[in-house]
């Protein structure tokens, strides 16, 4: 969405997604999930990591809070603004170990001087692409081999559930055979399936490992309304800690993953 040089797309939705979004019961879910499904495939710290679309940094920073080296690279200045501010509050130790690079992630190459990472990250970019290939392109060619690559997209086969509980049934009668869908903070977005994402990656050399389920009832209900969950401390006992837990375990098994709203894919460079 946007080259590095034209106007800012993102500009208007920078706070949406950060002040908002990612503030929300869903968005800590979202973060919370991805970051142990994540560690669960990564190589130990200071393993170098390369968040491609990472926005402010609220899923590799923490990466960075373990030890990992952390390139995050973002075409919008204004996310990466957003990403600076909050890499101000961070220690000494943590700023050292992370780099911000503003260009597109079909230019990561050149943007990080060929340099291979042990991890790349790739998550709910693809979504705002109509082809996805150039990306998936430049994600593989940035691994190692051996190194893991972790994308997040919108699923396509569950498109039809959002409408339907909100009784647009028309929209939902129309996303059964869709490819994609208004975003919630304005951008069309485009889907996916596992099945044929796993197979574009094969055939960029990266073999799937693992996928799950990211948001499936935290993304039906509106959570932040509900006085209970005023407390998204991620302490054990808190009602954000059990939201968490019950999402990660549904994100795992079979058939609730496969209903989440997006998935997560793992593959292996």
């Amino acid at each position: 969405m946007g080259a590095v040089g034209d106007d800012d797309v993102w500009a208007a939705l920078a706070d949406p997604f950060v002040e908002g979004a990612y503030a929300t019961v869903k968005g800590r879910v979202r973060t919370y999930v991805l970051h142990r499904q994540l560690t669960a495939h990564l190589p130990p710290p200071p393993a170098t990591v390369l968040d491609v679309g990472g926005g402010a940094g609220h899923q590799s920073f923490p990466l960075a809070r373990l030890g990992y080296e952390v390139v995050l690279l973002d075409s919008s200045e204004t996310m990466l603004a957003a990403a600076r501010t909050r890499l101000a509050a961070e220690p000494d130790d943590v700023r050292a170990r992370v780099r911000l690079v503003h260009e597109r992630g079909e230019h990561a190459a050149a943007a990080t001087g060929g340099r291979r990472f042990d991890a790349v990250l790739c998550h709910g970019v693809l979504m705002y692409l109509d082809d996805p290939e150039p990306m998936l392109t430049a994600l593989s060619d940035r691994a190692a081999g051996g190194g893991i690559l972790s994308i997040l997209a919108l699923n396509a086969e569950t498109l039809a559930v959002r409408p339907a509980l909100e009784r647009r049934w028309a929209d939902a009668l129309t996303a059964f055979d869709a490819h994609g869908e208004p975003g919630v903070l304005g951008p069309h977005t485009r889907a996916d399936t596992v099945d044929d994402l796993s197979r574009r990656l094969a055939a960029h050399g990266a073999e799937p490992l693992a996928w799950y389920g990211v948001w499936l009832f935290s993304d039906w209900m509106s959570l932040d309304a509900d006085s209970d969950t005023d407390d998204t401390t991620d302490t054990a006992g808190s009602e954000f800690a059990r939201i968490a837990e019950v999402e990660r375990e549904a994100a795992e098994r079979d058939p609730y993953r496969r209903l989440s709203r997006v998935f997560h894919l793992v593959a292996r460079r």
